[in-house]
């Protein structure tokens, strides 16, 4: 037996034992992507374009279905009215299609659905072969992967160190804390609150041995004089990470702050694709990256950052994301080679909203566990949520592209 037809039976039969598709004789590899669905995640209504949580579902003329998670509704719905008919197979080539095709470079607003759609194409190609994502991106490279914690709900510990000392019990690698001040309409003040905050790193890393067991987000809160003020004296400490020392609009800014301080510097949380991270990288100006899914524009793009940050020693640590997109990140760490490499649990667990399977995500003493059914192993219940639209054709006012004699994507 060939190797393809041995691949495309086996595939396929696990296929119909994951989604209930039949398999028949007449089954193939050359699938059309024929609708593309979007539905709203019910009770998320936080309004930031980049943290985005509606689930997408990509369709093939075969009715094998993929799913994916992130993005506005406009910007998911020009995209998929640029790829029905198209081969779900090439994700790459569609990733390129969606990024250059409209001859502007994408925002970070349009990434995030692209991230979305692009998720989705992973987890329909990984059922059509019947294999978990992380083989498609080069198998496992480790068992499991850790977490670090914003908050800890389950603790009943009434101040912060305790709740830290709880979460680190509870199998999590990190405790992570933002600045003081900065809630409600008091007007935040620069001078107090980088002594107040420094008080309380201090006392955090009493509490838990320091030993990278805690990790402060400035959440670029402060100028540069207060900033650095708060990194001279975390040096003595042992963080983790200290994250978004300044603003993040100029990347640049990271050569000035690199230079002035030594303590582990980590950004990326509101960064986009890897030209965003591409200029701390290659000058080791920090020492973790923060992007996430589908922020990034998807699971290719993500892999490429780390693949970058891998070659100057940058480790990956995501910023919290909806519940879809970690359990995508799973397949993504759990196949790369960083030796420092964590996931964040905003309230130190995994979300499980109704409409997805209970067991999606292994979380397990601290730990997310990789997950080794079909795709991303995920099952979504549409049913449970709200239907916003389905493209079934492409847009009328398509906009020219070029491609290269190879036929590859070329910008217009």
């Amino acid at each position: 037996m060939e190797r393809r037809q041995f691949l495309k039976i086996g595939g396929l039969g696990s296929l119909a034992l994951f989604t209930g598709i039949p398999f028949s004789s007449h089954a193939r590899s050359d699938f059309k992507i024929k609708k593309i669905r979007y539905y709203a995640a019910p009770g998320y209504n936080k309004p930031l374009f980049n943290q985005a949580r509606g689930i997408v579902e990509i369709e093939t003329d075969s009715g094998l279905i993929g799913i994916g998670e992130g993005g506005t509704p406009d910007m998911v719905k020009q995209c998929a009215e640029m790829l029905i008919g198209e081969d779900p197979f090439r994700i790459e080539h569609l990733w390129q299609y969606l990024y250059r095709g409209m001859f502007y470079p994408p925002g970070r607003e349009k990434l995030h659905g692209v991230g979305a759609i692009e998720m989705a194409l992973w987890d329909l190609k990984g059922k059509a072969l019947g294999v978990p994502v992380y083989e498609l991106l080069g198998g496992k490279t480790r068992n499991y992967v850790e977490c670090y914690a914003t908050g800890f709900r389950k603790s009943k510990a009434t101040t912060m160190e305790g709740q830290a000392q709880d979460c680190l019990e509870a199998g999590l690698r990190c405790y992570r804390i933002g600045p003081t001040g900065g809630n409600g309409d008091l007007p935040f003040d620069f001078y107090e609150n980088s002594k107040k905050t420094i008080e309380t790193c201090q006392r955090l890393d009493k509490a838990v041995g320091g030993s990278g067991n805690w990790a402060i987000d400035l959440h670029t809160r402060f100028d540069t004089t207060e900033a650095i003020k708060i990194c001279d004296a975390l040096e003595e400490l042992e963080p983790y990470f200290v994250e978004d020392i300044i603003r993040s609009e100029n990347p640049e800014v990271y050569r000035t702050i690199r230079n002035m301080t030594k303590v582990p510097i980590a950004v990326g949380e509101q960064f986009g694709d890897r030209w965003d991270s591409n200029v701390l990288m290659e000058n080791h100006l920090i020492d973790y990256s923060r992007v996430t899914l589908p922020n990034t524009g998807g699971i290719s793009e993500i892999k490429k950052i780390i693949a970058i940050g891998e070659t100057h020693y940058v480790g990956i640590i995501p910023h919290f994301t909806g519940p879809l997109s970690t359990a995508a990140l799973v397949h993504v760490l759990g196949s790369s080679s960083p030796t420092r490499c964590m996931i964040e649990l905003a309230g130190g667990e995994p979300e499980k909203p109704t409409y997805f399977n209970e067991d999606f995500i292994d979380f397990r003493e601290g730990k997310i566990h990789l997950n080794d059914r079909p795709g991303l192993g995920v099952i979504f219940s549409p049913e449970k949520a709200s239907l916003l639209f389905e493209v079934t054709k492409n847009t009328e006012f398509t906009h020219p592209y070029l491609k290269s004699p190879d036929g590859a994507i070329h910008n217009w």
